[in-house]
């Protein structure tokens, strides 16, 4: 669980560490524009707000790859912990080598499936629809109407002369 905690605790100083450089950015330019509106008493909301952009597009372009070599190793360093750590760490995690003693799809890969109803049916008729009897054939109704309908499967084919 420490490590846990100690990972969160590292996940916070990397965000603060990526957005500290912005927002003190932002509101150091805040304050410049907001001492020379107060001089010149050009109250305008709108004058602030382009140099703050400028400026903190200016903070990701420089800061950039910086912030991205910080979020890269909080990855790493997340998975490698995610992988090596914590299943080790505890009980109840599988262990990294359950695959070799369990066989999920088992039942479902094997070739005695055959004997369900129908099933040689479809594979003598691949592409066909197969049905079990004449009245679940003819459930199929007419296609909704629209204000431009389209014939559903069973009209396409009554169309098509199939």
């Amino acid at each position: 669980m420490e490590m846990l905690t100690e990972y969160l605790a590292k996940g916070f100083m990397t965000m603060l560490s990526i957005s500290m450089p912005c927002v003190l950015t932002a509101a150091a330019i805040g304050l410049v524009v907001g001492i020379l509106q107060a001089v010149t008493q050009v109250q305008e909301q709108t004058i602030a707000a382009a140099p703050k952009i400028f400026a903190v597009f200016l903070v990701i372009i420089i800061g950039g790859l910086g912030f991205i070599k910080l979020l890269t190793n909080l990855f790493q360093e997340g998975t490698a912990l995610a992988f090596n750590g914590v299943t080790k760490n505890q009980n109840y995690v599988l262990p990294a080598d359950y695959h070799k003693y369990t066989k999920p799809f088992d039942n479902e890969m094997k070739a005695g499936n055959m004997n369900m109803p129908g099933a040689k049916e479809i594979m003598k008729n691949p592409g066909k629809v197969p049905y079990i009897d004449r009245q679940q054939r003819l459930k199929y109704d007419v296609a909704p109407k629209a204000p431009m309908p389209k014939p559903n499967f069973v009209e396409t084919n009554k169309i098509l002369g199939r």
